[in-house]
């Protein structure tokens, strides 16, 4: 007889938005200062490519093409991947490079493509601030952190369609396992297909 395999003991399934709140998320202020071009700028990034924070903070300059829209990341091991991202976050990193970051900067030089208000380097810290403040501004009653658009990005992305191999890539996994947890989270949308499909149903 064959053995059999204990049940793993499960790691939690992540938190991930709706994407009614991610949109409410994103919608930037019609006022805006060098600081709120970055912030948003930074807020669509993560949502359209979901990198993890430290990938973000740290990406450089030469690091991002909007001609082409994709990120170019040094992830965990220094394993190299290249991640699209749609135009919506084109439109607001190429209005913080023209008149967020340069103002930002202050003459200073920073290789960084997301620089502070005294021109230096964002820290995850920083931005984890930054992304409570930003839910909160935007009606989100739910506790938002870097993470949590992470997950919102491959649990959205595995709802309307796309494969495991895909996400798992666009995410820097190194094992298909670690993107298999965001198969469980959208229920809601299993008993929907359950609901229509099964003879019973």
């Amino acid at each position: 007889m064959a053995d059999i395999d204990p049940p793993k003991i499960g790691r939690s399934l992540p938190g991930a938005l709706s994407i009614e709140e991610v949109d409410q998320m994103l919608a930037m202020p019609e006022k805006t200062t060098p600081l709120i071009l970055r912030n948003y700028a930074m807020l669509h990034l993560l949502y359209g490519t979901g990198i993890r924070v430290s990938e973000l903070v740290n990406l450089p300059m030469n690091g991002c093409s909007i001609s082409s829209g994709h990120v170019r990341i040094l992830g965990k091991g220094n394993k190299e991947r290249m991640v699209p991202f749609n135009a919506a976050a084109g439109e607001k990193i190429q209005d913080y490079l023209e008149r967020g970051r340069p103002v930002l900067l202050k003459n200073k030089p920073n290789p960084h493509l997301f620089v502070s208000n005294r021109g230096k380097a964002m820290t995850r810290n920083r931005f984890w601030q930054i992304i409570r403040e930003l839910a909160i501004q935007g009606g989100i009653a739910k506790k938002v952190s870097p993470h949590t658009m992470r997950h919102s990005f491959a649990t959205h992305l595995l709802s309307r369609g796309a494969d495991l191999r895909s996400v798992q890539m666009m995410l820097g996994h190194a094992d298909i396992a670690t993107t298999q947890i965001y198969t469980h989270v959208d229920t809601s949308r299993l008993k929907s297909i359950h609901q229509r499909f099964h003879p019973r149903g």
